[in-house]
């Protein structure tokens, strides 16, 4: 069962004001630079938004409109927008000797990793990338195909942020985490920065239809994409929408944090489906917006990703065949919880003048796991798009 917290934000925070920023967790001088740089890279496009009319008439509102990550940049995922680009800011400058010698680390469930190791990899620089014993071993032969060292560590996600920050810090490797478990640590904010161009590509795609949402429902993990989203869309209309945060229930960090007022690491193995959201530990950075902005928290079971993936790979919800993954298909599988919980809608003011944006955030980047969970082949279920 869906189950969500709200809680009462500031009422002073309502209007947007652009001379003091609501999104504390990005250097203004670092998204500056990612809507220069991002879009001259090659292969650069914006990402389509969907309009899923079938699943708007299903369940009462008004329209859905969702951002399908899916293509980006050939790695499957928005993520490709984050730590590439942090790579590249960190190496802006250096000499063709530095870059060969200076090698980069992160921890990651998949997608953040293969970003790196895909930025590495375009600047001929080394790469170690940490991955928890759940992490699928079809992502982890994505991320070796870029060049980069696999290395394996016990535990889950918190274990290998825990594990990478410590060894680069004693081998002077570049850390490049999208989880800040240190105040001071930096890359986390750049990383999302590069998200944030695909905020601009959803502000002008939304402008262009003369629309805006009224509820957002977007995947929690640490809270980097929900901080650089939810962050960008209250910067440019103020609080015109109800922002909604959605994790699994098996991790719930954000969750227990807004419970709680304060940032808290939650215990256990984390081992939900949904692998990019399988995050214990919010980030500190990502933090400072969150808990100034964002007032509902929806957590989901692993079955409603697991079922929303299915339906959206079939065609089952009324809308042409979208192979999604599992993280990927959280902000949807949310979204549908809470429209088809009588309680949950009527609490979020769901009704049939809604309009609804989320972000499937990844394609079927992992083929061997959407199989597993779906039963179906992705690749089928994109030449019955087509």
């Amino acid at each position: 069962m869906p189950s969500l917290f709200s809680r009462p934000l500031d009422q002073e925070l309502n209007l947007a004001d652009p001379s003091a920023p609501i999104n504390l967790s990005i250097p203004p001088v670092q998204r500056a630079h990612a809507r220069s740089d991002i879009p001259r890279w090659s292969g650069y496009a914006p990402t389509p938004l969907v309009s899923l009319k079938g699943l708007a008439r299903s369940l009462g509102v008004g329209k859905v409109l969702a951002k399908n990550e899916a293509g980006r940049f050939g790695l499957g995922s928005f993520k490709a927008l984050g730590g590439a680009f942090a790579v590249a800011r960190a190496t802006a400058g250096l000499a063709p000797d530095a870059l060969a010698s200076a090698t980069f680390v992160t921890a990651s469930d998949g997608n953040h990793g293969l970003s790196v190791a895909w930025g590495a990899k375009r600047l001929g620089c080394r790469c170690k990338i940490y991955l928890h014993e759940n992490v699928a071993e079809s992502r982890a032969g994505l991320i070796r195909a870029q060049g980069a060292e696999v290395v394996r560590v016990a535990g889950n996600y918190d274990d290998s942020t825990h594990r990478a920050s410590a060894d680069a810090a004693a081998n002077g490797w570049l850390l490049m985490s999208d989880t800040a478990i240190s105040e001071t640590d930096e890359a986390p904010g750049v990383v999302m920065a590069g998200y944030t161009v695909m905020m601009d590509e959803i502000i002008a795609q939304l402008a262009a239809e003369t629309m805006r949402p009224t509820h957002v429902f977007i995947q929690g993990g640490c809270g980097g994409l929900a901080a650089a989203a939810f962050g960008a869309l209250f910067e440019a209309w103020g609080a015109v929408a109800r922002f909604v945060m959605v994790e699994p229930d098996k991790a719930d960090c954000l969750y227990q944090s807004a419970r709680a007022g304060k940032p808290v690491r939650i215990q256990g193995d984390l081992d939900t489906v949904m692998g990019g959201l399988s995050v214990g530990e919010v980030s500190l950075t990502a933090w400072k917006t969150i808990e100034r902005i964002v007032g509902d928290y929806l957590i989901i079971a692993d079955e409603a990703a697991v079922r929303t993936m299915t339906d959206l790979g079939e065609g089952r919800l009324g809308d042409a065949p979208l192979a999604v993954g599992d993280a990927g298909a959280a902000g949807l599988a949310g979204f549908i919880e809470a429209a088809t919980d009588g309680a949950i809608r009527d609490a979020l003011g769901l009704d049939e003048r809604s309009v609804v944006l989320t972000i499937i955030t990844e394609g079927a980047v992992d083929e061997a796991g959407y199989r597993a969970l779906t039963g179906l082949d992705p690749r089928r279920v994109g030449e019955r798009a087509a």
